[in-house]
């Protein structure tokens, strides 16, 4: 079994973590009734003997005695992390996995990147560098962040494009998430909650739902939205930390889904839903899930695959579904996905035994796809009638270390990536040919 850790960062990364942790040790209490600790756990946790003080580590199979998170937590602003020290989940962390500050970037990424950053750079590596040192087989990191700033800020472009750039050339893979998709979803589900019959409510022992039901009191607001973003965590990371008859390891999903590397931004969709309401609606078939998975309101960033190119798409399924059930859904719902030529065959699919808490099956589908670029021209709009005015540049030049030339590359390495999906969507339709193959001296 191998292990991740989690980095959260700043406070959207420390929102949605508390979030994930919350419901992923409500998750493995559901399945794990011995309290061993056992394989499932050690993915995400360590088992610390309180009783020795080195904090030394017990091994698989022994009692849960104090469990970490393998996680370290990063703000400049300390009220959210301290917020989570005094809660619930107090127990999780200790002060060697958090990094904070009290005066906040101010929702600057100049200040978050360039002087934070150089600041803490040692300090970050090292309890990176610990983190990593309590895995066996480490497997990837989980940074959790926002990209524009943690309010509606006018400078959001600006941090956005900057932000994106680091992105493109480091990460292996972005899983980009829309706070208006995520409000979407969330008015939705209160509205059929509050639309149904008489005095009904939202199922409290699902885990799409906001705080009811996880260890954390009382909802706050932006638990419901955050709670979706840790089921996309806890369903893609499943197949990690449980058994199933087709596992897949979470590098398998940048080998088999990123073709061409700076061409890494997934579109995640999940269900179920809108099933969390307890109104009049129908249990969900097996094969309307898959169907579900494809539509724009199961979507957690507003783009539209069906019309655009897929290069590669992952399932990865929950509870007890066959592989048969598996393929016969890929194939009924292949000829209206139109997938580049030289990877028809794109699909990459997972199935882990255990579902999530209160329901009998999910899915997460993460389609690398060229829809993602009408979004990306979008914030390059945003960006651009800002610069072109210099509004706001100077409380980012102000700034020691941060020069002009910052945006002009970022810009740019945006402008680069939106003509690549571009030149993907313009062979739509057609059959390209093979690439020439390596002629090899003699």
């Amino acid at each position: 079994m191998t292990q991740s850790v989690v980095v959260q960062v700043g406070q959207c990364g420390n929102q949605v973590g508390c979030r994930f942790w919350d419901l992923a040790l409500r998750e493995h209490a559901h399945v794990n009734k011995k309290g061993l600790y056992d394989e499932a756990l050690s993915s995400f946790f360590r088992n610390v003997d309180s009783r020795k003080s080195d904090g030394r580590a017990c091994g698989i199979g022994g009692r849960i005695q104090h469990l970490k998170a393998r996680a370290v937590l990063v703000d400049m602003e300390e009220g959210v992390v301290k917020e989570i020290l005094q809660g619930p989940l107090r127990e999780v962390f200790d002060s060697t996995q958090l990094l904070t500050d009290v005066s906040g970037s101010g929702n600057n990424w100049a200040v978050g990147y360039v002087t934070y950053g150089s600041a803490y750079r040692e300090q970050i590596v090292d309890k990176l560098r610990k983190a990593a040192e309590h895995c066996d087989c480490l497997q990837c990191f989980f940074l959790i962040h926002s990209m524009g700033g943690e309010d509606d800020v006018i400078t959001s472009p600006y941090n956005s494009v900057l932000a994106m750039k680091e992105l493109t050339e480091h990460a292996d893979c972005v899983l980009p998430v829309e706070n208006q998709s995520l409000v979407d979803i969330v008015n939705k589900i209160k509205h059929m909650s509050h639309g149904g019959k008489p005095g009904s409510t939202i199922k409290t022992n699902c885990t799409v739902i906001s705080g009811q039901g996880g260890l954390t009191g009382a909802e706050k607001p932006f638990d419901a939205m955050n709670n979706i973003v840790a089921n996309l965590l806890l369903n893609m990371t499943s197949s990690a930390r449980f058994d199933g008859s087709l596992n897949m390891d979470l590098n398998e999903i940048a080998m088999n889904l990123v073709p061409f590397p700076r061409l890494h931004y997934l579109v995640p969709s999940l269900t179920p839903l809108y099933t969390l309401a307890d109104v009049s609606v129908p249990t969900r078939r097996l094969d309307q899930m898959f169907s579900d998975a494809f539509s724009k309101d199961h979507q957690l960033i507003r783009a539209d695959p069906k019309h655009s190119l897929y290069l590669a798409c992952a399932l990865m399924v929950r509870g007890q579904v066959q592989v048969s059930d598996l393929r016969r859904n890929i194939e009924r719902l292949k000829p209206s996905l139109p997938f580049v030529s030289w990877n028809q065959e794109g699909w990459k699919t997972g199935l882990c035994s255990v579902p999530p808490v209160g329901h009998s099956h999910s899915l997460l589908a993460l389609a690398n796809n060229t829809c993602v670029k009408p979004t990306f021209m979008e914030l390059r709009e945003r960006f651009t009638k800002l610069y072109k005015k210099k509004a706001h540049l100077h409380h980012y030049l102000h700034v020691e270390g941060m020069e002009q030339s910052c945006f002009s590359e970022a810009i740019s390495s945006l402008s680069s990536l939106i003509e690549e999906y571009h030149s993907l969507d313009a062979t739509k339709g057609k059959l390209m040919p093979d690439a020439p193959r390596l002629s090899i001296a003699r």
